[in-house]
């Protein structure tokens, strides 16, 4: 039966204890660990957010108290009060609070549990789905703790940070205008408004740039905003961004402020130092060397130009990609030279499942015996000429894609990961931060028949390539940015256009009619008439940012309620079905197929 917490306070936290407080009457709260029963002796180690302490009860403790103490079962709920003392030779060294223990006095059961789904301990192996269905139960566990505790003070740091640097907070709606450029937007009916609907943010781009028209020039906020696309590990319909905008800068400025915001924060949550200036790579350099325009800096195999080298070489596969404007680019697998074909089979797989038609290998094994899918193609003078530009010795493996540069870089981007994975070159403890800048401004959509921003329709070109928007369009550069960390991009933002003939200029190359840019746009466009200055922010992706802090491999992992792939919550059952009535105010019908798609699901 519970009791009441009436007439108690709770004076520590588990691991706010220690010999300092021996001699203390404290009075502590938490869930129960587990429980040894040893006849005249009986522990309980409690459980809360900071830690494990034990409890003491013995021949002295009161018979009634004790044998209350025996009802004590798993996550039960408890209050006690009692003296700490020191547990002498009897220490537990892996735990904090190992040193001491409460002689408890007074036992109060505030909450029974019966017996969970799996047990409350560090680094479960539960399978993910049950995990999340009972998620107020995995969110006990003390590695989940920590991380949900790590990212509120990431949080908090990012916020000191930006206040004492002139940032003011100002929030941004919820509620908004579909503007269809970039992921699906989640879209909310309208009661009040029949057939016309809100949607929800895909980020606070156009409020933030208004922002900036109002005179605000250093805003930020940590905001929820919303895409309804395919998930991955490190994706969610709902996500969180560290959102800011500044006027009266440039790129240097915004990297600048930025850059330090990441050496506070991991100075104070991680107290790991972070070395300014952060290195720079432009995005063409960082395609080059590694395939990725997000490349994981704490290893090599980069990327090496073999075009030149194999150019008249008389290799069908080589000639034809080259005489369609790609290119001929290798890694060297150094310490790979010994592996069998089924692993080369493997790695060639790879480089198919991201395009390319086909993959090219040279090995050399340890003695020197080399073995190769293409050299018998070739001559002896242009195999050493590969040899000598890829750098090759005993005990390495060359492999080689020739296609057109996107599924090059795709293909032998994704093999150096996978190198690297199996020879176990990746550091998980060491944070590696590259910027990625001078991202191309638009790309060409072959299905859509036109040229799409890469970042979105108001993004500043290199003034330098300004002229090249009605003669080049496809090489000019955007003052554009992106952090990234071990291999995944931490947050981007860019230099906006402020200027109308550059913005016009813009639509133009996306294919927009005056009339189309209003219709989308119309309220950034008319306040930019008003006196705009020149303005730029970035986003920091939050969830990806305390991810990679905290050494997780899953976003799931550091978000309290998550979604899966599917777009739904285990937990909750989200989303669901409404009542008629609800449908009948919102003026919406659900159609045959849908009613039929949720019968079979």
């Amino acid at each position: 039966m519970s009791e009441s917490m009436q007439g108690l306070k709770r004076t520590h936290y588990c691991t706010e204890l220690s010999a300092a407080n021996v001699g203390e009457t404290v009075t502590v709260t938490g869930w129960v660990q587990r429980r040894r029963n040893l006849g005249q002796l009986l522990f309980i180690t409690l459980r809360d957010r900071s830690g494990l302490l034990q409890l003491a009860f013995g021949e002295e403790t009161d018979k009634a108290l004790f044998e209350k103490a025996e009802t004590l079962r798993s996550e039960y709920v408890i209050a006690a009060v009692g003296t700490v003392r020191s547990r002498g030779e009897d220490a537990n060294k892996t735990m904090k609070t190992g040193d001491i223990e409460i002689e408890v006095k007074e036992l109060r059961i505030l909450s029974e549990a019966e017996t969970t789904p799996f047990e409350i301990v560090e680094n479960s192996d539960v399978r993910e789905e049950l995990r999340l269905k009972y998620r107020y139960l995995d969110l006990r566990r003390p590695d989940m703790q920590n991380t949900i505790m790590l990212r509120s003070k990431t949080t908090g740091a990012v916020r000191r940070f930006l206040e004492a640097n002139n940032f003011l907070e100002i929030e941004t709606p919820m509620l908004t205008k579909s503007t269809p450029e970039g992921a699906r937007d989640y879209l909310v009916p309208s009661r009040v408004h029949p057939g016309n609907f809100y949607a929800l943010p895909q980020s606070p781009q156009i409020f933030k740039q208004l922002l900036m028209v109002s005179g605000y020039d250093c805003y930020f906020q940590i905001v929820k905003c919303f895409r309804d696309e395919d998930l991955r590990a490190d994706r969610q319909p709902e996500f969180t961004q560290i959102d800011m905008e500044l006027s009266f800068v440039d790129v240097d400025d915004v990297i600048g402020i930025n850059e330090k915001l990441i050496q506070t924060v991991f100075k104070e949550v991680l107290d790991v130092d972070v070395q300014l200036p952060i290195q720079r790579l432009t995005y063409q350099e960082a395609m080059d060397r590694f395939g990725s325009d997000k490349p994981d800096m704490r290893y090599g195999v980069e990327l090496t130009d073999l075009s030149d080298v194999v150019a008249g070489s008389g290799f069908a596969v080589f000639e034809n990609a080259l005489a369609n404007g790609g290119s001929v680019r290798a890694i060297n697998a150094k310490g790979m030279g010994d592996i069998g074909r089924k692993q080369i089979d493997s790695l060639v797989k790879v480089g198919q499942d991201f395009g390319a038609k086909g993959v090219a290998w040279l090995q050399v094994r340890p003695d020197g015996e080399e073995k190769s899918s293409f050299t018998k193609f070739l001559n002896e003078e242009t195999i050493a000429a590969i040899k000598e530009r890829m750098d090759v010795t005993d005990n390495d493996l060359i492999l080689v894609v020739a296609d057109k540069p996107s599924v090059v870089y795709a293909a032998l981007g994704a093999l150096r990961q996978e190198v690297a994975k199996r020879l176990e070159l990746v550091n998980k403890d060491e944070f590696r931060f590259v910027w990625v800048t001078e991202f191309p401004l638009l790309e060409y959509d072959e299905e859509a028949g036109r040229y799409v921003a890469m970042h979105h329709p108001f993004t500043m070109p290199m003034d330098e390539d300004i002229a090249l928007m009605e003669t080049q369009p496809g090489k000019v550069r955007a003052k554009a940015y992106d952090l990234c960390l071990n291999g995944y991009e931490l947050g981007g933002g860019s230099i906006r256009i402020y200027q109308q003939d550059v913005q016009e200029k813009m639509f133009n190359l996306l294919g927009f009619t005056q009339e189309e840019a209003y219709e989308r746009f119309g309220f950034l466009l008319n306040a930019f008439k008003y006196g705009v200055p020149p303005h730029g922010g970035l986003a920091f992706g939050l969830d990806r940012l305390v991810m990679l802090m905290a050494k997780r491999d899953n976003i799931r992992d550091v978000i309290a309620f998550p979604k899966v792939k599917d777009a739904s919550c285990l937990m909750t059952e989200a989303p669901n079905v409404v009542d008629q009535k609800q449908l009948d105010e919102l003026a919406l019908i659900i159609s045959e197929a849908a009613k039929q798609e949720e019968t079979e699901n």
